[in-house]
């Protein structure tokens, strides 16, 4: 960060300010303030960590030894934020569960192609640095990073006074992991006869809510912290639901089983999202009758109106992470999911396209109805 020199702006050159001691917190950074944040989030860095991890906190990068017996390894990494959801955590001043949002959106997209998350770096911009909500944050990704099995290698907090207000933040992070280059999950894999497992998802996850607020909030004029029956809690907490990491969940399953590749359902929903990983001349056949939203999804159709279609391309609707296994693992994949408390079933199969030249035709439909949605 550089600061813009001015004689211009200097007191000597402005009376109103002849009597005025520049300083960077009378410009609205307080670097105490940051380091009172460090102090106070360190300790949450600390628990997330692997053995690869050398050195600690305040250098200037981190370090992380690649250990093991790889063959050909390649590296993978990915980047992403928690989008407007911060919105429903800074309206109801609770910040700890971001982080974990923040990691679930990187180290999912990491696990699709087969690579284990070894680390991730995060970027806290906020308008004004306070330590105790920073501190929040950072043990929320902590959480998220010891779930995932990476390391919090380190970040960046950055103060914007000015550009952001005071009580409002942004996040952002990378995740780097690995994989061996014979064992990365592709489209290239999948085969016609490949049975589509669902796996559920926690909620609305990390997309979809600017629509959700624009219908909940701005149009219905629901309190976020008024008690709803249908989700058992207030609005807010439902909406403030964790994005559930399956990064551990799909290593285990493409241990044991023959996982083709997975699809991490974020914006776009659950067809575009599919349809990413799976090869020209096929297609994905659906059954929307397998599995009932959550009482979320209806309640923002019903209440906003919204078209099914809309909804599908804006929402996981929920399903969170799919798998494309061989058909003779399918019962195999569920048992290892079923023991790994994840909520699971059949969501259809892969099948030949109708016309395999025509690279413009879906390669995902969802065909019938949600049962009770």
């Amino acid at each position: 960060m550089t600061d813009r020199d001015s004689a211009a702006d200097s007191p000597a050159n402005n009376p109103a300010a002849a009597d005025v001691s520049a300083s960077y917190a009378a410009a609205g950074v307080d670097i105490d303030a940051g380091e009172r944040a460090v102090e106070l989030f360190a300790p949450h860095a600390k628990r997330a960590s692997r053995p690869e991890v050398m050195g600690g906190l305040g250098g200037f990068s981190g370090l992380f030894a690649l250990k093991g017996n790889y063959r050909e390894p390649v590296l993978a990494a990915a980047s992403d934020g928690v989008g407007t959801k911060l919105a429903i955590a800074q309206a109801m001043n609770k910040h700890d569960t971001v982080g974990r949002d923040l990691v679930a959106m990187c180290v999912d997209d990491l696990v699709v192609c087969g690579a284990e998350p070894l680390f991730l770096q995060d970027y806290i911009a906020v308008g004004k640095v306070v330590p105790e909500t920073v501190a929040q944050i950072v043990a929320g990704i902590a959480d998220g990073c010891v779930d995932a099995g990476c390391a919090l290698l380190g970040g960046e907090t950055a103060e914007h006074p000015g550009l952001m207000d005071e009580d409002h933040y942004d996040l952002s992070a990378t995740a780097v992991g690995v994989v061996e280059a014979d064992q990365l999950l592709s489209p290239e894999r999948v085969r016609p006869g490949d049975v589509v497992i669902a796996m559920g998802a926690s909620g609305l996850h990390s997309n979809g809510y600017s629509l959700a607020r624009k219908v909940l909030l701005e149009w219905g004029h629901m309190d976020l912290e008024g008690h709803v029956e249908e989700f058992g809690r207030s609005l807010g907490e439902e909406l403030l639901e964790p994005t559930r990491i399956y990064a551990r969940d799909c290593l285990a399953l493409a241990a044991e089983t023959d996982v083709r590749t997975f699809a991490h359902v974020t914006g776009g929903g659950l067809a575009e999202n599919l349809a990413r990983v799976i090869p020209a001349g096929l297609v994905a056949e659906l059954e929307r009758g397998t599995w009932t939203p959550a009482p979320v999804f209806a309640i923002i159709a019903q209440r906003g109106r919204v078209p099914r279609e809309e909804m599908e391309r804006t929402f996981n609707m929920g399903v969170g992470m799919v798998a494309v296994v061989a058909p003779e693992d399918t019962e195999r994949a569920q048992a290892v999911l079923t023991a790994r408390h994840v909520d699971n079933w059949v969501l259809g199969s892969v099948k030949r396209s109708a016309e395999p030249k025509n690279t413009d035709l879906p390669r995902v439909h969802l065909a019938g109805e949600h049962p009770r949605f």
